[in-house]
């Protein structure tokens, strides 16, 4: 059987608009058959007539001549802040269940117009790509994954539509498919897709998605129409195998689009896929729903662009690595740009151009929480009280699996032209450079490229400086494997000192434990609530998750034990408990008992029953096992150590009073002015500044236990029950089912709460809510009081925490000891500074 170029054929003369020549292989000769596309309105990529010498017989179907010479009708697209313009990406649209949801988004969304881009439906596009790739390959199966697409989208039809929808989209989809079938036969035949041919066929998920969308939004009554992004959006190939999109002709085509059709006040529009300047079928390319929402947000000068995903929104880190990230509230379209660049989860980089240009704010959002206001992305803005918001670094994102080339001589050095010639050699293989960097003296070059990519890149590097290098005006091309780029990003950093110097003091940490102060730390053991990895050789903790999954047994606390003292390689053993279990804090006893050291940021031990408390401290006290807390009460302040070097050097504590919670602390110091209380509380739970059910933070029994600690710490026998705690949970809704519901029904309960902070600052006062240990009367509180606005209580920002301590011989001026006292990460540094100074006491030099 002869092999057909497609190639070839595209490049003969073209034929009238609506035209379209399949070629088809009957025995030996070569058959077009001419077919239209259903809602097509541009020319096909293979709009061409093949040369006379190929042609035979052809089948004609309907042909329609929807050129975009047509006049013009007088009508006028109004634009501007009465837009706002969602997009939905394929997870938002995977089935009928969510496509109702987005439905209903759509439809409860108050702007006055809306135009919404929608994504395929989920896998929708890689089946399409998947068809291609079949049909080029020669392999039949083409046909019925191309039936599945069919299915998926009939059966979803079936779901969403009835009536005359059901039976207008049915018709639709299996013309689509037919055209479709046709197509991928030609592309079987020719063993090869063009560009042009391959986005002609993976657009139509989009077609689909946006065509029934549009009818379950009509379904509620609303007036909807949907739209063929292709003609509307005019795109221009680049050199660097992306397009970019043709504003003025777009403009031009879209009021066009909109003269001529009935337009109501919702359009549904397709992602992803636009045209030449030719009107041959086109794409933006992966991500390009994304971009295609933007643009379409330029055109329309909306008020705003959502773009709904599954994620509540962008994330100061990538949260599988680091467990702690935190939902950002808002982001600088530069801030957003870099961390995009870089490898963070937010948007492509060329997204933002268009929006930027009008100042067109970008919000992500979850469409599966709908109660999550997500990160808005635009310029540098201020808070609600006009304070700029000046965070120097705002995240940080990681590309991984990449290698440094490095160019090196001193023949390089004013040489013009060798930058040159070294990255038009990288250019020659296709290689993508992300970062550069050169030595001033310009002896050096250095770059990073994908690891993938390396090999290719030296060789075309050695090829190229072949005789520099026999020359010895180079002296290496070095390749340097295995690397990875972490990027601090943040607009103030630039304007702020210290932020280098910070990060790369965190960097260095790692490596200075073993070379600097001679300690081999090893994990052996992790162990859950339902699962534990054990390793003699040490765990991998770059994927310690990925090894749990794959080799984690089923947890068993008394196993983990004997696992742990059992290994007789490794000369001392600690358990470092980070839960918050009661059951776990029991087992202490035994551990000390058995010889392995504890430590802990878990308050239950210390805060529990007092004969178990002082049966550990005497334990410790007798044995030559060591149990070390310092993270139960401040976190990463050195809270119990101070106050054990004030006893231990003969000073007595008299009284210490503090805030100890970061949680009520970020409270009180945001409530102020007009907001409510209940306002407060959903912002620190949305920032992740309170527990699940915020309830545990309100109670004060956390505060309650740092206060029961830091007595007994002191020489009290102080007990958990007999310590007065005011809560600040309204009765009332103590017996809430949910947080959810308790967080609905707290606006109820401000008014009480803005007459205390109204009368404290009619007094010149603000509320703080602290717990107090008074040694002298052999009593603790944990209590709202009132301090004067010069007392250093008033001057806290943010969660950090304060603690006083007041003693003989700081009697008239209280030792005070201020910092951050909450979250992952400084709790982390209070259990690793404990974990090294038991190091240190076990011998390792200090």
């Amino acid at each position: 059987m002869p092999v057909v170029s497609l190639a070839k054929i595209a490049s003969s003369p073209a034929v009238t608009a609506g035209d379209f020549t399949v070629p088809c292989i009957y025995g030996k000769r070569l058959v077009s058959n001419r077919v239209s596309f259903g809602n097509s309105r541009r020319r096909s990529p293979v709009s061409h007539r093949v040369r006379s010498e190929l042609q035979s017989p052809r089948v004609l179907g309907s042909v329609t001549d929807l050129s975009l010479d047509n006049s013009v009708e007088n009508g006028h697209l109004p634009k501007g802040d009465s837009w706002a313009v969602h997009k939905f990406g394929g997870t938002c649209v995977g089935n009928s269940e969510r496509i109702k949801d987005v439905a209903d988004v759509v439809v409860n969304d108050g702007s006055s117009r809306k135009l919404v881009v929608v994504s395929a439906m989920a896998k929708v596009t890689d089946m399409m790509y998947d068809l291609i790739h079949r049909a080029q390959s020669r392999d039949d199966s083409y046909l019925s994954a191309l039936d599945a697409v069919l299915e998926k989208h009939r059966a979803t039809a079936l779901e969403l539509l009835y009536g005359d929808e059901l039976a207008s989209f049915s018709a639709r989809l299996h013309n689509d498919i037919n055209n479709l079938k046709a197509m991928l036969r030609a592309i079987y035949i020719a063993g090869h897709a063009t560009e042009s041919f391959s986005d002609f066929v993976v657009g139509h998920g989009e077609l689909w998605s946006a065509q029934m969308l549009a009818a379950v939004v009509r379904k509620s009554g609303l007036d909807c129409t949907w739209m063929d992004a292709r003609d509307v959006l005019v795109v221009v190939p680049n050199s660097s195998s992306q397009v970019d999109p043709d504003f003025a002709e777009s403009e031009k085509r879209l009021e066009k689009w909109f003269s001529q059709n009935s337009a109501g006040k919702i359009i549904i529009a397709t992602g992803f896929i636009a045209s030449t300047p030719e009107n041959i079928p086109t794409t933006l390319k992966r991500d390009g729903s994304d971009f295609s929402a933007a643009i379409m947000g330029a055109l329309f000068r909306s008020h705003q662009l959502t773009i709904w995903t599954d994620v509540d929104g962008v994330y100061s880190a990538d949260p599988r690595k680091v467990s702690d990230a935190v939902i950002l509230k808002t982001l600088s379209y530069q801030e957003a740009w870099e961390m995009s660049y870089f490898g963070a989860n937010v948007l492509h980089p060329r997204t933002i151009i268009p929006v930027m240009k009008y100042d067109i704010p970008i919000v992500i959002r979850n469409i599966f929480n709908l109660s999550a206001p997500g990160t808005m992305i635009c310029r540098q803005i201020e808070d609600e009280d006009g304070y700029k918001l000046d965070a120097p670094v705002k995240g940080f994102a990681t590309i991984d699996n990449l290698a440094l080339v490095n160019v090196e001589g001193t023949g390089m050095a004013g040489v013009p032209g060798t930058a040159s010639a070294i990255f038009s050699a990288v250019k020659e293989v296709g290689a993508n450079v992300i970062m550069i960097s050169q030595a001033s003296s310009e002896h050096s070059v250095c770059f990073a490229v994908p690891e993938k990519e390396v090999k290719a890149v030296s060789e075309a590097l050695n090829s190229r400086f072949r005789q520099a290098l026999a020359g010895g005006r180079l002296s290496q091309i070095e390749i340097i494997p295995n690397c990875s780029i972490l990027a601090a990003v943040g607009q103030k950093m630039a304007s702020t000192p210290g932020v280098s110097a910070t990060f790369f003091n965190a960097l260095a940490k790692a490596a200075v434990l073993k070379e600097e102060f001679k300690i081999d730390l090893r994990v052996i053991g992790i162990t859950g609530s339902s699962k534990m990895l054990l390793s003699e050789s040490g765990v991998d903790l770059s994927r310690w998750r990925e090894l749990m999954k794959e080799e984690g047994e089923s947890a068993n606390i008394e196993k983990f034990t004997q696992y742990v003292k059992g290994n007789h390689f490794i000369p001392n053993s600690v358990i470092v408990d980070c839960t918050a279990d009661a059951d776990i804090a029991s087992s202490y006893y035994d551990w000390l008992l058995r010889g392995i050291h504890v430590v802990t940021p878990n308050k239950k031990a210390n805060s529990g029953p007092l004969d178990q408390y002082l049966k550990i401290r005497d334990l410790q006290r007798k044995s030559y096992t060591h149990y070390f807390y310092e993270a139960t009460v401040g976190a990463g302040l050195p809270i119990i150590s101070t106050l054990r070097g004030l006893l231990e050097t003969g000073d007595k504590i008299l009284r210490i009073e503090g805030i100890f919670s970061g949680t009520l602390s970020y409270l009180f110091n945001n409530f102020v002015g007009n907001r409510s209380f209940s306002d407060v509380v959903a912002e620190a739970k949305q920032a992740g500044f309170t527990e699940p059910d915020p309830r545990d933070d309100l109670s004060g029994t956390d505060v309650a236990r740092k206060v029961t600690i830091l007595a007994r710490e002191s020489g009290l026998k102080l007990d958990l029950d007999s310590l007065p705690v005011q809560s600040l949970v309204p009765k009332p809704l103590q017996a809430c089912a949910s947080a959810e519901e308790f967080m609905q029904k707290l606006p109820q309960f401000d008014e009480e709460l803005s007459k205390q902070r109204q009368e404290a600052e009619a007094a010149g006062e603000v509320l703080r809510y602290v717990g107090v240990v008074d040694a002298v009367g052999k009593k603790g509180t944990v209590e709202l009081k009132r301090y004067k606005k010069d007392h250093p209580f008033a001057q806290l920002s943010g969660a950090d925490n304060i603690i006083a301590f007041t003693t003989k011989r700081y009697k008239e001026q209280p030792l005070i000891v201020r910092g951050p006292g909450a979250g992952a990460q400084v709790t982390a540094g209070g259990i690793f500074s404990d974990i090294l100074r038991l190091a240190f006491y076990l011998g390792a030099p200090s």
